[in-house]
Formats: structure tokens, C-alpha cells, sequence
């Protein structure tokens, strides 16, 4: 073993020691015997590497690139941010061996590629290695009523350690936002890692809803009410912060989405040598190329949201915005539609798509409402062309692909006034209007009404303003970005 891997894991006993004994220094025979057995593992685990990936025809091991992405057959931004940057590497790095870690086990190889095309329009160069994990569940929210953050968070752990035993690459790269798991591959598996990182695990933000007792998707009404409840939460948000951070400094780079991203995991993290900004890969010239007519129907407008059925993205705030829309649209004809579109990841999701249905009977806009799930990439477009606004209202988005799509396919995009689509996407260009913000309900219904009321020529002047804002955000760009950041990992 080297000196820089003794150093490597003694920095890993120093992380250890900082977790679980905050304050305090380990015993000089702790700290030895703890540094011993995590010398053994090490060990283990090269003479296990050589075994896993066995030399090629020319007697030389191939140089492997993995990414950590349990979730890889989704159908969402962070998939289309893995396709995209497995694309880019397979051209500068041709000869090298690529390993996607997933827990989708009831799906083949193929189909997962197969899905990728179909969803994204994305095909790879060369083959992609898949290694199966079984333990997936860990990492489900649904396994931690209570303490989900954590909960999640360890339970990565022990999913990282799966993949870690099956294969061990030279440059890890955690793409879905597991940062407990760097780490575990930088000291343990001698990796040079990377991350890119969608959505911090906790952020300020949700630290300021729980001190302010606010109830969001985060912060249970029943906590949010009690003040004593709200402060036993604050530490340990508090203490997850801090072990957040430390983890995540373990990692060589850092690739953040959006500038919202950035402010946070500065903050946390405080690895600002080694952080940037690669704005995530949207497919703009698929969506550039609908032709964009003087004016799409000046008959029936529809409204399209696109994001996956996840509690965060607040499909329930759509549906009762677009309630109070069709009171105050009542008596016209025809009346506006609402079409959600997006990914489901598990039964979870599934029973949230039938939630929402029900939600829509309660409030009498069923009839008026269509969900559109998992569907293929060229049926999106055509949804896209035909709609007149899109509507976007997760509370803090880190960024929005889908924001960018509805923008590029020149519909007029009404998004939260929060996070990467304040900061970044939604914002005056060449200092005209490139679209909308809301914060509730009724600011979302009024926007849409104020739409709906622009003349034909006012929309298109903003449909054309969004569509040349966009081209910063095309795929060419992220290739470049993301190409420039992870470069020192292969020096």
C-alpha cells in the first residue's frame, strides 16, 4: 500500500473520529486498531479489484468510470444528466470501461439503454457495464417514516458498500446525490471521486421552515405546530448539516446544477476549490425545432407540467391552482385543459398519481385534467407544441430541465419565484420577458388568466424571447462544462 493511500485513510479515521465523537479525541489503541482494520479492507479490496475487472487482450487492465445512480431507468432530469455525461466521456475516453451502479433489477441492461433513447433521444457510442444492486429498498423513503433524511443517508451506505464489493472503479462519479457514499470509494476503495450534485440532501432553506415552523413536504404540520417539536428537529437538522458537509468534502470534484445549488452546498460543504456550476444537459434543439406558428390554438388553451410524480414537485398546488382557473374562467367555452406529464419510479409514485386523480374528482376539474405517464419522448413533443403555458411549481427547484423544454418548445413557461428558475432560467433576456413566476395558488391562477389575456402577438414575443435564452442550457454546452470539471480526475 502507498503513502497516499495511508493517507487516505487515516483522513478517513479523522472523518470517523469527527462523526461519532464530536469534540473529542479516540484513545491512541481505538485509533490504531480502527486504522488496522480499515488497512485490511483496503487491501481486500485491490486484491478483489484485479479479480472483478480482470485484465483485457493486450494484458492490461481497462481504466474504469462509474457512476452511482440507483435509479438510472427513471425518467428525469438527473437520468438525462447521466446519459449525457456517460455520452461526453465515452468520446474523450474511448478505451476506457464504463459501470452504471443501479437497483433497477427488474429491467435488463438493454432495456435501460433502450429507455434512455426512447425518453432522451440518447444513444451511447460504446457499451455500458450494468451491476445490479439488491439492496435498494434501503434508500427509499418510504422504509423511514420518521428520521428520513438519516435514515436514507445510512442506508446509502450500505448500498454504496453493495456496489463498492462488486465492482471497484478507478473514478467514481455520484450522479443521484448519495454524498454518504463518497467516502466509502475514495478511503476504502482508493477511487478518485466526483459528484454532481441535482439538490442538496438538506439545505438552509429547510432549515429556516423548520426554525420558522412553516409546514412544507419536509416539515410535518404536526411538528411545525408544537415548538418544543420544531427544536428537537432544528438539532438534528443541525447535526445532519454538519455530517452532510463532511462528507461531501471528501469528494475531488464537485459539479453543482444551478446557482441556488451552489450558494447551498458552498455553505455545507465548503469545498469552493473544487466546485462549479455545469448547467444540466437540455435536449434544446429537439424541442427548437417545433415550428412556431404566429399562434398555437386561439381556441382551447392547455396548460402541460412536466416533472416526475414526486411529493417536492407539488402537483397538488397545479391541480388547485387550475381549480380556481376554472372559476374564473367559468361560463367560457371552451374551457383551458390540464395535462401533467411525467416519470413514475415505484409503486410510491404510482399511488401518488392515483392521489392525485382522486384530488382532482374532490375539487370537479377531472374531466378537465389528463396524466400522461412515462411516455415516449416524441409524444412529449407533440404535447409541447400544441400546449400554451407550462406550468412548474416545486418550491426551491435546483434547477427545472423541464422548465428549459417548455421554453425551448416555445410555450410560455409560468414556474415558482424560487430557486434555479428565479436564478437562473426565468430571468429577463436582453432585457425582455422570458416568462413567469408564482409563489401559491392564487398568484398561479391569476398568471394563467393574465396569459390567456395577452394578444397573440404579445405571447409569441415572449415565446421567441424564451427560445433564444435557452441556447446556454443545450447539450453542447453541458459536454464542454462537465468535460472541464471532471478533467482533474484523470490526470
Amino acid at each position: 500500500m502507498s503513502a497516499a493511500d495511508g493517507f487516505c485513510l487515516c483522513g478517513l479515521v479523522r472523518l470517523l473520529c469527527s462523526l461519532f465523537i464530536p469534540g473529542l479525541f479516540l484513545s491512541g489503541v481505538l485509533c490504531l486498531c480502527l486504522l488496522i482494520l480499515l488497512v485490511g479492507i483496503r487491501v481486500w479490496l485491490q486484491q478483489k479489484k484485479n479479480q472483478l475487472v480482470p485484465a483485457g487482450i493486450h494484458g492490461k487492465r481497462p481504466f474504469v468510470i462509474a457512476f452511482f445512480h440507483p435509479y438510472c431507468n427513471a425518467g428525469g432530469g438527473g437520468e438525462r444528466v447521466l446519459w449525457c455525461a456517460i455520452r461526453a466521456l465515452q468520446k474523450k475516453y474511448k478505451d476506457a470501461s464504463y459501470v452504471v451502479y443501479t437497483g433497477d433489477t427488474d429491467v435488463t441492461g438493454e432495456d435501460i439503454l433502450e429507455g434512455a433513447y426512447r425518453r432522451f433521444n440518447i444513444r451511447l457510442a460504446h457499451p455500458v457495464k450494468f451491476v445490479f444492486l439488491q439492496r435498494r429498498h434501503l434508500v427509499e423513503a418510504s422504509l423511514y417514516p420518521h428520521f428520513t433524511l438519516l435514515g436514507q443517508s445510512l442506508g446509502s451506505i450500505f448500498l454504496g458498500w453493495e456496489a463498492l464489493r462488486k465492482c471497484i472503479p478507478d473514478v467514481y462519479i455520484d450522479s443521484m446525490g448519495y454524498a454518504f457514499t463518497l467516502p466509502l470509494f475514495k478511503y476504502l476503495g482508493g477511487c478518485r471521486v466526483g459528484c454532481y450534485v441535482h439538490y442538496p440532501t438538506i439545505s438552509t432553506d429547510m432549515l429556516s421552515v423548520v426554525r420558522s415552523q412553516n409546514a412544507r413536504f419536509n416539515n410535518a404540520a404536526v411538528i411545525a405546530k408544537y415548538p418544543l417539536l420544531s427544536k428537537l428537529k432544528l438539532v438534528y437538522y443541525y447535526l445532519f448539516a454538519f455530517t452532510y458537509g463532511l462528507v461531501g468534502s471528501c469528494s475531488d470534484v464537485v459539479m453543482v446544477n444551478s446557482s441556488w445549488t451552489l450558494n447551498h452546498i458552498l455553505s455545507l460543504w465548503r469545498s469552493g476549490a473544487c466546485t462549479s456550476i455545469v448547467y444540466p444537459p437540455c435536449d434544446v434543439q429537439g424541442f427548437l425545432d417545433i415550428p412556431l406558428h404566429a399562434e398555437k390554438n386561439t381556441t382551447e388553451h392547455s396548460i402541460i407540467s412536466i416533472g416526475q410524480f414526486r411529493p417536492e414537485k407539488d402537483h397538488t398546488l397545479q391541480i388547485e391552482a387550475f381549480a380556481k382557473l376554472l372559476e374564473k374562467t367559468a361560463g367560457q367555452q371552451p374551457l383551458p385543459k390540464l395535462i401533467l406529464i411525467g416519470g413514475c419510479r415505484n409503486q410510491e409514485d404510482e399511488q401518488r398519481v392515483n392521489g392525485l386523480k382522486n384530488l382532482c374528482e374532490e375539487l370537479g376539474v377531472h374531466k378537465n385534467v389528463e396524466f400522461k405517464v412515462n411516455i415516449p419522448f416524441e409524444d412529449l413533443k407533440k404535447y409541447l407544441a400544441d400546449a400554451t403555458v407550462g406550468l412548474h411549481t416545486m418550491w426551491n427547484e435546483h434547477f427545472g430541465i423541464g422548465i428549459v423544454e417548455c421554453m425551448a418548445a416555445g410555450t410560455i413557461i409560468l414556474a415558482h419565484n424560487s430557486g434555479g428558475p428565479k436564478l437562473d432560467i426565468v430571468v429577463p433576456h436582453e432585457g425582455n420577458i422570458t416568462g413567469f413566476l408564482a409563489e401559491n395558488e392564487d398568484d398561479y391562477a391569476e398568471t394563467m388568466a393574465h396569459i390567456f389575456s395577452l394578444s397573440p402577438e404579445k405571447r409569441q414575443e415572449i415565446r421567441q424571447n424564451a427560445r433564444q435564452s435557452v441556447n446556454r442550457f443545450a447539450d453542447q454546452e453541458f459536454e464542454v462544462t462537465f468535460l472541464l470539471s471532471v478533467e482533474q480526475l484523470f490526470k
